[in-house]
């Protein structure tokens, strides 16, 4: 139970002072305090750059004077300004769906940060396929997409809510292979074992530079993922050119906001996961770490008994590393906004159909079969650097550490060992 609730760390360590089942509720409640910060915090910055790049895009200063020169506190102001609007709904919706519609989406949004690692450890639920479960999870907003729309009683939400259904099912086909591809190159589902085997020069050691499949699987990943958060050009369930406003037609106040707030929540969690995936998860890439390293045995057990200092401070560093690089893949995701026009319904619909599938297709075969090639001709089944497999082994014995939270030995590394 507990290893579904929470990190083991955190709950063995309150567990020694509170007692086994209070220490387990108190995990399980700091661990959701911090997620609901990142999850509520991270949107409110992501709204003002949003403000900030497309008005620097239009020749535009954008905010300037709410919260000083740089309008910091413009997206605190929209939140006062929305939760003092009135809460309304359509005499012809199904009252009780309409309501519940934004809740749906906001809670599937904030769901998937619970298995995303942070930095070392550092993970509300660490599980061997988190991949998978993380993948579920972002494909489970179109549901309150779709009720919203279909609650509404109006047909320009209709018409939004069933093109974000259509697009939704089709993309996550070339999404799921994408992300299966390093997942296959690791030979494990568990992103604290894929981040783990990523650790030392980027060059080397990353996985987007692991083959030429992973490395055009990326920016096909990046790409599915800007359709699968509905933002432009692949805004089609909104296209307010169009449908009004699309599914949210119908919606004021704070519960439009619900949604808003889900959708920049999820631009942050599919680039956390790129970043996982391909990007090195929260290593720097340079190096750093390796001479950082005896700086984890400094201050053990400071300034309570079980805590590490420098294990800690560690931690921290690979934190901001690694919400550094989502920012970066966020702050892209609204430069493509602002930069190109949205397509059409069959334009969206023949780039995933005709296009995206089947080069993610291509692309997963191409990954299966290159490592072999490899192995055949030259001996080893990599260009450059080690073979994935010795850092999986690695990675698998940093359960062992002081520092590991429940990373355990995968098939795959056991068949290394063999």
């Amino acid at each position: 139970m507990a290893i579904l609730a929470t990190g083991l760390t955190l709950e063995q360590f309150l567990s020694g002072y509170a007692g086994e089942f209070t220490g387990f509720l108190l995990a399980v409640l700091i661990h959701t305090l911090l997620l609901f910060h990142v999850f509520a915090v991270s949107p409110a910055f992501f709204i003002w750059l949003e403000r900030k790049v497309s008005g620097r895009i239009q020749d535009r200063l954008g905010p300037t004077r709410v919260g000083g020169k740089f309008g910091w506190l413009q997206s605190v102001a929209d939140g006062i300004k929305l939760i003092q609007k009135e809460d309304l709904a359509p005499a012809a919706a199904d009252q009780w769906l309409f309501r519940l519609a934004p809740y749906l989406a906001l809670v599937a949004s904030f769901t998937v940060f619970m298995v995303l690692p942070f930095s070392r450890g550092w993970a509300a639920v660490i599980i061997e396929s988190s991949v998978f479960l993380a993948l579920a999870i972002i494909s489970l907003e179109v549901l309150g997409i779709i009720l919203a729309g279909w609650s509404s009683g109006s047909k320009w939400a209709l018409f939004g809510s069933m093109r974000e259904a259509a697009q939704m099912v089709s993309y996550e086909i070339p999404l799921a292979l994408c992300a299966l591809i390093p997942v296959m190159a690791v030979g494990s589902l568990n992103f604290v074992t894929i981040a783990e085997v990523q650790s030392g020069f980027f060059l080397t050691n990353w996985l987007i530079f692991h083959d030429p499949f992973t490395f055009v699987a990326f920016f096909v990943y990046f790409t599915v993922a800007i359709a699968s958060v509905k933002r432009a050009p692949f805004d089609l369930a909104e296209a307010e050119s169009e449908l009004v406003a699309g599914f949210h037609t119908e919606y004021s106040g704070m519960r439009w906001s619900y949604f808003f707030l889900a959708e920049y929540a999820s631009m942050l969690s599919v680039s956390c996961v790129a970043v996982l995936l391909f990007l090195g998860g929260w290593w720097s890439g340079t190096g750093l770490e390796d001479l950082l390293a005896p700086v984890r045995n400094w201050g053990q057990n400071f300034p309570v008994q079980g805590f590490s200092a420098g294990n800690y401070a560690l931690n921290l560093l690979g934190a901001h590393i690694f919400l550094f690089k989502a920012s970066l893949l966020v702050t892209v995701q609204i430069w493509v906004r602002w930069t190109l026009p949205r397509l059409r319904i069959d334009q969206v619909m023949t780039t995933c159909l005709k296009y995206l599938i089947p080069i993610s297709c291509a692309l997963f075969l191409g990954a299966s079969l290159w490592p072999l090639t490899l192995t055949t001709i030259l001996g080893r089944p990599m260009l450059l650097g080690r073979p994935v497999g010795d850092r999986l082994y690695e990675a698998s014995h940093y359960s062992s550490s002081p520092a590991a939270t429940n990373v355990t030995r995968t098939p795959a590394a056991e068949e290394v060992v063999r």
